[in-house]
């Protein structure tokens, strides 16, 4: 495709080979290396000069490393004169560091916006942010892309009978109620407390008719897993039959993999936003592929036709 360029960062190579085979073209030369005191290095190794250029980096764990890796290669793309750089980051670290809670906090994830901003990025594409108040932290355009359609097929492609959708928050209602759309099936929703970050305190109660029914919890991130595994006890105690999760994000942190060994969850499906080491895929965890959405997503920006298409 004349004038296109696709480059990746470090964070998610085997996505970003694949994205790239979507796309129909290799990923571009870039070096990166690190100085003797940790800092970034990049050099760009061809010629982007009046080019459309798409980074792909997760800003995953390490998350730190990784964002300041992005923000480097777009300063360098930006100095080595492309025509416009976006920025494809499947998953959006610091993302739920959207709002203010208690005095005194920051707004995380308005800043890495802005940092993205101010590196050159002229455009966003990424995968089921956090919340929908993040659109407006940018003032940059924002292709955000749902993998409701990737995981959706999945659950229907199983045959499972008699389901319903499950949000485990109330913050993921809208989440969920897209997914029941999508496999058109009935929509319930789990009520817990959150004492703190990566922690649950108690499940209040469950709102919706579960009884007999096979769940199928859905979520945007899976961290330490703390949601989806008390979500699941709780839908047990009332009466499911089984109960699946699927989620986009598989962080999969501290002890995550034994809480989901130990859970009563039949499968969990993710997708590969996040890299899914050997370690940590269980026999029941299912990781599925965003790379022919992201490439399709790329094709269209670069050819100036609409996004959404692909999922309305």
């Amino acid at each position: 495709m004349d004038g296109l360029r696709v480059f990746a960062g470090n964070s998610n190579p085997e996505l970003a080979r694949e994205i790239a085979d979507a796309v129909g073209m290799p990923l571009g030369a870039i070096n990166l290396f690190r100085f003797s005191d940790g800092e970034v290095g990049v050099g760009i190794e061809e010629s982007v000069r009046g080019a459309d250029v798409f980074v792909i980096q997760s800003v995953c764990p390490p998350v730190n490393d990784h964002l300041m890796e992005l923000l480097v290669i777009i300063d360098a793309l930006r100095r080595a004169s492309a025509d416009r750089v976006t920025a494809v980051i499947p998953y959006f670290g610091y993302s739920r560091q959207d709002r203010k809670i208690k005095p005194r906090e920051p707004i995380t994830a308005k800043l890495v916006a802005n940092l993205l901003t101010a590196a050159g990025a002229n455009r966003i594409l990424t995968v089921d942010m956090h919340a929908g108040q993040l659109w407006g932290f940018f003032d940059i355009p924002l292709d955000h892309l749902p993998s409701r359609m990737i995981l959706g097929d999945y659950f229907v492609r199983k045959g499972l009978e008699n389901i319903v959708v499950v949000s485990p928050d109330i913050g993921g209602v809208k989440r969920a109620r897209e997914f029941a759309g999508q496999i058109k099936a009935p929509l319930a929703i789990v009520d817990k407390r959150r004492d703190k970050p990566n922690q649950v305190k108690e499940i209040v109660h469950v709102i919706g008719k579960v009884y007999r029914r096979t769940a199928i919890l859905v979520d945007d991130i899976v961290d330490t897993a703390g949601t989806l595994t008390m979500a699941a006890q709780a839908l047990l105690k009332r009466g499911v039959t089984g109960v699946y999760a699927c989620s986009t994000h598989a962080l999969l942190s501290g002890p995550a993999t034994r809480r989901l060994a130990d859970s009563p969850l039949a499968e969990v499906v993710v997708t590969n936003t996040v890299p899914v080491p050997p370690e940590k895929r269980l026999d029941k965890v299912t990781v599925l592929s965003v790379a022919q959405l992201l490439g399709d997503a790329i094709r269209r920006i670069h050819e100036n036709r609409s996004v959404s298409e692909l999922f309305e």
